[in-house]
């Protein structure tokens, strides 16, 4: 196992901190509710994969070999939810008349579920398990170690967004400013669907 942990740890780096559904979401939140408002979601992210990586190394990936309906519900299932994510980023209106941002961001509750329709998180923790568990070797003990990589460097790499988002939010003080940046993550995140369909 110790041969695989550098590139394990550059493969969990590359998929955490590259754009993707939950970073463009990261940065809207960030944008619109401020950092440390966004903690929840950021912990959500990153706790919610964790586990959803370690579930899919105890054996949930052949539930899915042996029931491919379950994994094609979960992805048309995902891929609805994030237009609706998408409609609701584009949507959000700037400021309440008081100058604070309206609405709120995702609670952790609902980033962490929201890992379970994600196409890129089905992608990176899938990919993780078979490429990074060896044959006849320790299955659990395997995936734990590959969760627990994922979700060192995933806390991180979340923080990272959401920080980009809050420093984008104090640039964008003007209504219309604000409004065509949510307009442009929602299209980000709309393109990030169309890429992983196509």
């Amino acid at each position: 196992m110790t041969e695989i942990w550098g590139p394990l740890v550059t493969f969990a780096l590359a998929t955490s901190v590259t754009p993707g559904p939950n970073n463009i979401m990261l940065t809207a939140s960030g944008a619109n509710f401020g950092f440390r408002r966004t903690i929840p979601h950021m912990l959500g992210v990153a706790i919610g994969f964790t586990v959803m990586v370690l579930a899919i190394g105890l054996g949930l990936s052949e539930v899915f070999k042996a029931l491919p309906v379950i994994h094609q519900l979960l992805r048309y299932g995902g891929a609805a939810y994030l237009l609706y994510l998408a409609y609701r980023i584009a949507t959000a209106a700037p400021t309440t008349p008081d100058g604070a941002r309206a609405g709120r961001p995702l609670t952790f509750l609902q980033a962490a579920l929201f890992q379970w329709v994600n196409p890129k998180g089905w992608m990176m923790a899938v990919g993780a398990i078979s490429a990074y568990t060896t044959v006849g070797g320790d299955l659990v003990q395997e995936s734990i170690l590959i969760a627990g990589v994922f979700g060192a460097i995933g806390l991180p790499a979340v923080a990272l967004w959401a920080g980009l988002g809050a420093a984008i939010g104090r640039l964008l003080q003007a209504k219309w400013a604000l409004r065509a940046f949510n307009i442009a993550m929602a299209l980000l995140l709309v393109a990030s669907l169309v890429l992983i369909f196509v």
